[in-house]
């Protein structure tokens, strides 16, 4: 059970710079997110054998376990190890055991590990690997990451959770140490299946490859800063979500196709948030999951997953090649959002930018109602002027590597291909007004001359690559 090397071939790093890549590309990087686990498991076992006691000897256990599980049934410890949650888990794990080893006089005691032996027991129980595995528990939940969980009322902290995985494969979860908390579950062999008290992300769709779209409204670590408790969605909130998913998916598959392939290469997580209006978010060490607002329709939807899978494979990306130098206190003005960026937050950017042009270019061909249509246009002229001029910034900033430079340059020549695409005139002008408004509401915000020269300007050589249709060239 060893992390496996992986190599990028050059048409496949080139393809994921034009803002595609396919299903293969998300296969591939997919694997490499699951060799880095891997790797990250293995030094969250080394750091606490330098730590030693209890937390050398639980984590050693969880070690063993997902050995054993390896051996069983290779695909387990993959599809525990994939799951988003695992990454944050992991990653976690790993930066409180590494101050504890370099002495951080901050770092008091010895630090939990139960997350470990929870991914082990997961993978166990997928693998069907006889074993009984205990950890304490810190809320009144037993949960096994990309499995489910339930709750255990009156169990808390001082308590015990227990998962055991008899002969047969058959799995149940409890809680030793007191004898007033409701009696063990039993874990459904199927993964993603809520049965009585046991609870799992909800099935919104099965793509064309078989693999689902969940919504996860379960797992404590479903997303970095999410509550662990759960948002508590009403039958008639995942019925929304249901009927909303199939139509982005629909939409997808009919008029974004590539997309749709890098969205069905693997399972994908949704993660619902109890704000209003429309947000998404990515997270690096949670790949293939994303989290947002309750979309008002499917192609507000199919654009936050096209948006988000940008940023999960741009984030994969930066995990297996260094794109620029470290360092540099320099800020960035990046034309889609509020305050200014260090270079990496504009390059993650300009990428998932360069992704939501090519929807917008895409659908503008099929959209039939004319206001709509309108607005494609609009929104397509904004997005590849603004990624386009994130990306002269990024190719201007002398920090780039030589992987990062082919990447920027790649992206240049695809949104310059991009702007000589004709819109109609009005629309280019909405859309570089657009631009132009949110410009001068960040100059209100910002300081501006805490930003860097090459990132205050720009527009107007962004508008020059603009093509046009009608009788006046689209100007800012």
């Amino acid at each position: 059970m060893r992390p496996v090397p992986i190599r990028v071939p050059g048409r496949l790093f080139t393809a994921l710079a034009t803002g595609g890549g396919g299903a293969e590309a998300l296969d591939l990087l997919a694997r490499a997110e699951y060799s880095r686990r891997l790797a990250c498991a293995h030094a969250v076992t080394e750091a606490a054998r330098e730590i030693g006691g209890g937390v050398a000897e639980e984590a050693g256990q969880a070690w063993e376990l997902l050995a054993a599980a390896h051996r069983a049934d290779p695909r387990a410890v993959s599809a525990v190890l994939t799951h988003p949650s695992a990454g944050t888990a992991l990653v976690g794990l790993l930066a409180r055991l590494d101050r504890v080893v370099e002495g951080d006089t901050g770092a008091v005691g010895e630090p939990p590990v139960h997350s470990f032996s929870s991914l082990a027991a997961a993978a166990a129980v997928r693998a069907g690997v006889s074993a009984r595995v205990r950890w304490p528990l810190t809320t009144d939940q037993v949960f096994l990451p990309s499995l489910g969980g339930a709750r255990f009322s009156g169990a808390g902290p001082g308590d015990l959770a227990e998962v055991e995985v008899d002969t047969a494969g058959q799995a149940r979860v409890d809680v030793v140490g007191r004898g007033s908390v409701p009696g063990p579950v039993a874990v459904p062999k199927a993964p993603y299946e809520s049965s009585g008290r046991w609870r799992a992300a909800h099935r919104l769709v099965v793509l064309d490859t078989g693999a689902p779209l969940l919504l996860d409204d379960v797992d404590p670590l479903r997303f970095p800063g999410v509550p662990e408790r759960p948002l508590g969605l009403s039958a008639d909130d995942l019925h929304w979500w249901e009927v909303t998913a199939r139509e982005a998916c629909r939409l997808l598959r009919a008029h974004h196709p590539e997309t749709c392939a890098e969205l069905a290469a693997g399972p994908r997580t949704l993660v619902p948030l109890g704000r209003t209006g429309s947000f998404s978010g990515s997270s690096a060490e949670a790949f293939g999951s994303m989290a947002l607002s309750r979309p008002r329709t499917g192609r507000a939807l199919a654009l936050s997953l096209a948006h988000e899978l940008q940023h999960s494979k741009f984030a994969a990306v930066l995990h297996l090649f260094d794109l620029f130098e470290p360092g540099g206190e320099e800020r960035y003005y990046a034309p889609w959002r509020p305050d200014p960026r260090p270079l990496l937050g504009l390059f993650h950017g300009a990428y998932a930018h360069l992704g939501v042009a090519q929807f917008w270019n895409r659908h503008r061909t099929v959209e039939q109602d004319p206001e709509e249509l309108a607005r494609a246009h609009a929104q397509f002229a904004r997005w590849r002027a603004g990624a386009r001029e994130a990306t002269e910034v990024l190719l201007s900033s002398g920090r780039l590597t030589a992987p990062g430079q082919h990447f920027a340059e790649t992206m240049l020549r695809t949104l310059d291909a991009l702007c000589r695409l004709p819109v109609p005139a009005e629309a280019g002008r909405r859309g570089l007004a657009l631009a132009a408004e949110h410009r001068v509401e960040w100059v209100r915000r910002n300081d501006r001359e805490a930003v860097p020269e090459s990132s205050r300007y720009g527009l107007s050589s962004a508008a020059s690559h603009v093509g046009t249709t009608g009788f006046e060239p689209a100007t800012p």
